[in-house]
């Protein structure tokens, strides 16, 4: 399954605003926002678009007048979007040290380069002395390189900091069907952006919050539930791989592509499946209090034939499942293989045996001398 997502009036806007082109960006957005009212989700994302254009440009105030749109959306996730975006661009601008600058004096006032020479000449002439020169004495500046270091660790420290938890969850429904779903878990609140970024992502994809175990039914809840369709095998992974790519894009990292895969033995009564995991974390440093795990439900010990460089253990409570914690800076490898007993296949096997009875107790009523069953005079 190539598109997962409905088809978004948007993409030119967002293929341009990738590039950094700006002004196509506002060209392609403006005709479009009398179609679009900002009180409404797609409304609102418009209005995100033009204000993250606005301020490619250098043009804070539109930004912002884009930003105070948007909190008339309905959808709480975009009216948080609009704010952090606005604190950021009302944070009052920090001076700049003079130490970070280098002054250039202008040409006029620079001493001719050739008087310049003749005193260095002259200086060295005069200077006899062997002392070793004194050391370097003022402030220490810090590499760019480790400025740079710097900043990408805070960038991720603000994106993933605080306790979390992604539980991405197989459920097998039968021979041939799988369901995809994911269970995000912080101890911040308000949430992290970066949760609230993927759960859209993972709503766009066409996965739904889970009733049941939601708490009180709001996009904001530190604990979410999302459930994706029942699909098949093929189609369940693709929607896998997809989320996982969009979660490391999320996150500012790339990872190799993971190897998923499901074989299938069809016994007419049941099918011997074969689930292949392979997910490339080595590259990929630990996060601090960022835990990631998939839950196969149903699944039983017994069923894992390779699973490293962690083991699967039992699921908290009653259900029949396994939890596979993934780690970082390692290759995580899981090999699964069960018995999904097919339904269609159990019915004619009842049916069989039923009819192989009734042909062999009529078989015995001939033989002990009652004959064939006869329709009255």
């Amino acid at each position: 399954m190539e598109e997962l997502a409905p088809e978004d009036p948007f993409l030119p806007a967002r293929s341009a605003l990738e590039r950094g082109d700006y002004g196509l960006v506002l060209r392609s957005l403006e005709p479009l926002v009398t179609n679009f009212p900002a009180a409404t989700p797609l409304g609102a994302e418009l209005q995100l678009l033009m204000a993250t254009a606005w301020m490619g440009q250098g043009n804070s105030v539109r930004a912002m007048a884009c930003c105070r749109q948007v909190k008339r959306c309905s959808d709480a996730n975009l009216r948080a979007q609009a704010s952090d975006l606005l604190c950021v661009l009302e944070a009052p601008a920090l001076e700049r040290p003079r130490e970070w600058s280098i002054t250039l004096p202008s040409l006029g006032e620079a001493e001719p380069i050739a008087g310049r020479m003749q005193q260095w000449a002259s200086s060295r002439r005069r200077k006899k002395s062997d002392d070793p020169p004194p050391p370097p004495v003022g402030p220490t500046k810090a590499p760019l390189g480790f400025v740079l270091v710097t900043a990408v660790l805070l960038l991720l420290t603000l994106l993933l900091g605080g306790c979390m938890e992604v539980h991405t969850q197989v459920h097998f429904q039968g021979p041939g069907r799988l369901q995809i779903g994911y269970q995000l878990q912080t101890s911040r609140s308000p949430i992290p952006p970066w949760q609230r970024q993927f759960s859209q992502a993972l709503r766009r994809a066409g996965l739904h919050y889970s009733a049941p175990e939601r708490s009180s039914g709001g996009a904001d809840d530190q604990n979410q539930f999302l459930l994706g369709p029942v699909q098949p095998a093929a189609e369940a992974l693709q929607l896998l791989r997809a989320n996982l790519a969009s979660a490391a894009q999320l996150a500012g990292i790339q990872l190799p592509k993971p190897d998923l895969s499901l074989k299938e033995r069809n016994w007419l009564v049941g099918v011997r499946q074969t689930l292949l995991l392979e997910i490339d974390l080595r590259q990929v440093q630990e996060i601090a209090g960022v835990q990631l795990s998939i839950d196969l439900d149903p699944a039983r010990p017994r069923s894992i034939r390779r699973a490293e460089p962690q083991a699967a253990q039992r699921l908290a409570g009653r259900r029949p499942g396994l939890a596979w914690q993934l780690s970082f800076g390692a290759l995580n490898r899981l090999e699964l293989q069960s018995w999904r007993w097919s339904p269609v296949g159990l019915g004619g096997l009842a049916i069989g045996l039923g009819l192989l009875l009734v042909l062999t107790l009529q078989r015995l009523k001939v033989l002990m001398g009652f004959g064939l069953p006869e329709l009255p005079a």
